[in-house]
């Protein structure tokens, strides 16, 4: 099912205040499956948004560094109609904590594992503290049933990959509710 591009509808009257723009990145393991597909899909739904600034993806490990996404990610994605997405992967940077407002994990391991490099990088300074850091989240939180994750599907069938696409469009749907629609202010999102 292809994702129809509900912009004026996402736009809604948020865009035009005069918060900053908000800057989103998608994290899993290796960034060559579930992130990507998130950065594809979340894209698709926001393109021209003016209230979102930089929107990417990594890993929380460099298995794949360079690499570009998993084929099956990009069939899933043609497959719905997303055919102009390119991406290598990367590892999660520290610098990412003050470059991103949201950082949205695939699964609690990832997001573990972000909370802790997270509280690293707080610790170290590097100039910025937590209150300035992006907001670490569970991605599937914005999907309606807390605590959901994306399964990792890259060593199982391709079913995992579709299952994956639909929960990344409820979440992106979700979060463009939740934060993007309601100005960047979601309480229930505050703490990470």
């Amino acid at each position: 099912m292809p994702i129809q591009n509900n912009v004026q509808a996402a736009s809604g009257t948020a865009a035009t205040t005069s918060a900053p723009p908000i800057s989103v990145l998608f994290v899993c393991l290796g960034n060559i499956c579930r992130s990507p597909m998130a950065e594809a899909v979340f894209k698709e739904l926001t393109s021209s948004d003016p209230r979102l600034s930089t929107v990417d993806s990594a890993g929380t490990g460099a298995y794949h560094e360079g690499d570009g996404p998993d084929p099956r990610t990009m069939s899933t994605l043609e497959d719905n109609g997303i055919v102009d997405y390119d991406h290598a992967a990367r590892k999660v940077q520290a610098s990412d904590f003050s470059i991103f407002d949201y950082i949205l994990a695939m699964d609690k391991d990832n997001l573990n594992d972000l909370q802790r490099i997270k509280s690293q990088v707080t610790k170290t300074g590097n100039g910025t503290t937590g209150k300035e850091m992006g907001k670490v989240v569970l991605f599937g939180d914005f999907g309606g049933k807390k605590g959901e994750q994306v399964g990792d599907p890259y060593y199982g069938a391709r079913n995992g990959f579709e299952i994956a696409y639909e929960q990344m469009v409820r979440f992106s749907k979700g979060f463009i509710a939740q934060v993007l629609d309601q100005g960047g202010n979601n309480p229930s999102q505050a703490k990470d």
